[in-house]
């Protein structure tokens, strides 16, 4: 275990209705959330928190929110989410988070499937989705509103919302508190999925208390000392968790302005030790440190930093004749800079105060984690799904292998069934799908969790994810493909935004490839192309000739049967809004090869 938090530390709540007045009494004057408004970052403490929590809570009993009742929660991360969410639970609800990128289609199947009695939106642009489908909704009595600027309608706004709690007994709301079970219902998570409309997954109290005591045993926070950095949607599972473990251990966390250009300037303002992300964000950064360090550089920090950042993680003093070449000054550097100074510059993109990133929801490239390791930054992989609440192996610094997705977290039992597919027991497994018996992954036989990964596990115990059930790609030949793996090394790329590989039931694999706008319009313009616009850049060759170069290094690593024979470049990014990307920049690989049919039909023809 790693020096800081144990269990014994955490605020010992019960459930995750009582986590939130747990903390505010245990760590009343730490900083419980800094936010950004305007240019300044703002403080607000466990106990500041605790008050406002209460006063939602008490307005939510006066609405008339039972216990059981669902309330939605439409809205971006901000501390305001933070504040619904843990005054639903301390009434006794049950939190149905919908993504804020949503749809009004999309926010009627969630908050109708949910049965959701309220729904709280951020501001009046959330408020007009609900209002286009409310006839639709016949349990939905009260809309609330963050932001209540603008047309709103009948909303309730959240300061009004709270007046009215402060005219309620708040021994009412530490009876409803206390009237939550383990068993209870803590939240209803609706899978973002990459194909069929969302599951509802049903989590327990007892299902995410647990998971909180298995990543505090495995050292998620340094009590006091960590501050976390926290722009994922907290509509998402990962988000959530993270929330969860800064409340019980005393955590700061700071929330994104809410513009996702940025987070790297963020990054360094508020300089923080600790960042989940999702891989897109990563690869965005070692993209920047390509193009800002030669390939040699970036080559030898892996190869010098590796061995000794492997010894510190031991505990160990590197070997002296390492860190004497990491110390020199670099062969024909005109500053007269080390190795050690480039990964300075690197660290300093991510603040400067980087104990550990996680990473996790899709797959990363080793090549990836290993050059950040080199630098210092360890970025963790995990595994897990909404259905395992979260997360079910974790990587630590000191007990790691790029490539794998760690070892099982305390009480998780991990197996691999006889057609691949990796089998999860454990008290942290989900309740099921809300009115859906009949999903087929996510099933549950004798206590194990089919999860629809394929993977495998080495003698050390470290569990490796291999592919997914419905993303094998089978090709005419019978050849069994695993589109991520090429997919990954493409996108390492800096010109590169998506890679997407067809190919099930066709005579070869053929890839879709997007471009990154950020590093493709200054390398034409290097390049002396005239029109720098995605759709000619496109079509443009000397894009194409620059792509290949690409695409032949990556398919070097794959045996003949596996390489890609053609691509054909996008005029276009994939996104959310159009519906090929999930709210973690998953690739909807079903939307993806039947939106785009006639181009990859050209590709054969």
């Amino acid at each position: 275990m790693e020096a800081g938090t144990t269990p014994a530390q955490a605020t010992g709540s019960r459930t995750i209705a009582d986590l939130c007045a747990a903390a505010a009494e245990k760590f009343a004057d730490r900083v419980a959330i800094k936010h950004r408004v305007g240019d300044e970052w703002r403080d607000v403490t466990y106990a500041e928190v605790g008050e406002i929590v209460t006063e939602i809570g008490l307005g939510l009993i006066d609405l008339g929110v039972a216990h059981g009742d669902r309330v939605a929660i439409l809205c971006g991360t901000r501390p305001e989410w933070t504040y619904a969410d843990f005054a639903i639970s301390s009434a006794g609800g049950v939190v149905v988070p919908v993504y804020p990128t949503n749809s009004p289609e999309e926010c009627e199947w969630v908050v109708g499937n949910s049965e959701s009695v309220a729904v709280v939106c951020e501001d009046a642009e959330q408020v007009a989705k609900i209002a286009e489908v409310r006839g639709s909704l016949p349990n939905l009595r009260h809309v609330i509103v963050v932001d209540p600027s603008g047309d709103v309608g009948d909303a309730v706004s959240l300061d009004d919302l709270r007046e009215r709690g402060r005219g309620r007994d708040a021994a009412e709301l530490r009876r409803r508190i206390e009237a939550v079970t383990p068993e209870d219902g803590f939240t209803f998570i609706y899978t973002s999925g990459t194909t069929g409309p969302p599951k509802g997954c049903v989590l327990s109290h007892g299902n995410y208390r647990s998971v909180l005591d298995m990543v505090l045993e495995r050292g998620l926070f340094n009590e006091g000392d960590d501050l976390v950095y926290l722009f994922l949607p907290l509509a998402h599972a990962f988000a959530l968790l993270i929330q969860l473990g800064s409340f019980d251990t005393g955590t700061s966390i700071a929330y994104y302005g809410g513009d996702t250009t940025q987070i790297i300037p963020e990054l360094m303002q508020v300089k923080p030790t600790y960042l989940p992300s999702v891989p897109r964000i990563f690869e965005k950064l070692y993209t920047k440190a390509q193009e800002l360090l030669p390939p040699p550089v970036i080559a030898a920090i892996k190869d010098l930093g590796g061995p000794i950042e492997d010894a510190r993680a031991q505990g160990q003093e590197p070997p002296a004749e390492l860190l004497e070449k990491w110390n020199a000054p670099m062969e024909g550097d005109e500053q007269g800079r080390s190795l050690a100074d480039m990964a300075q510059f690197v660290r300093n993109l991510f603040g400067g105060r980087m104990r550990e990133a996680v990473t996790g929801a899709a797959p990363i490239a080793p090549d990836i984690l290993e050059f950040f390791w080199g630098c210092g930054i360890p970025v963790m992989e995990g595994y897990g799904m909404t259905e395992t609440s979260t997360v079910a192996t974790s990587s630590r610094p000191e007990a790691h292998k790029f490539g794998t997705v760690g070892r099982p977290l305390p009480g998780v039992e991990v197996k691999i069934a006889e057609d691949g597919e990796v089998l999860i027991k454990g008290a942290n497994i989900f309740q099921g799908y809300y009115k859906n018996a009949d999903a087929s992954f996510g099933t549950i036989e004798d206590g194990w969790l089919h999860t629809g990964d394929l993977g495998s596990i080495d003698e050390d115990g470290y569990l490796s994810i291999t592919g997914r059930k419905k993303d094998i790609i089978i090709t005419a030949g019978g050849k069994n493909l695993t589109p991520a793996n090429l997919e990954n090394d493409l996108k390492q790329t800096r010109w590169v935004s998506q890679a997407v590989m067809h190919g099930d039931r066709r005579p070869y694999p053929v890839m879709l490839v997007t471009l990154d706008e950020e590093e493709i319009v200054p390398w034409a313009e290097q390049h002396g192309i005239e029109d720098r616009s995605i759709p000619a850049l496109a079509l443009n060759p000397k894009v194409r000739e620059l792509i290949q170069g690409e695409l032949d290094k990556a398919n070097q690593k794959y045996a003949q049967v596996e390489q890609v024979k053609k691509f054909v470049i996008l005029d276009h990014d994939l996104s959310q809004e159009t519906g090929e990307l999930t709210p973690t920049l998953k690739v909807k690989r079903n939307v993806v090869n039947e939106k785009y049919a006639p181009l990859f039909d050209e590709l054969y023809g």
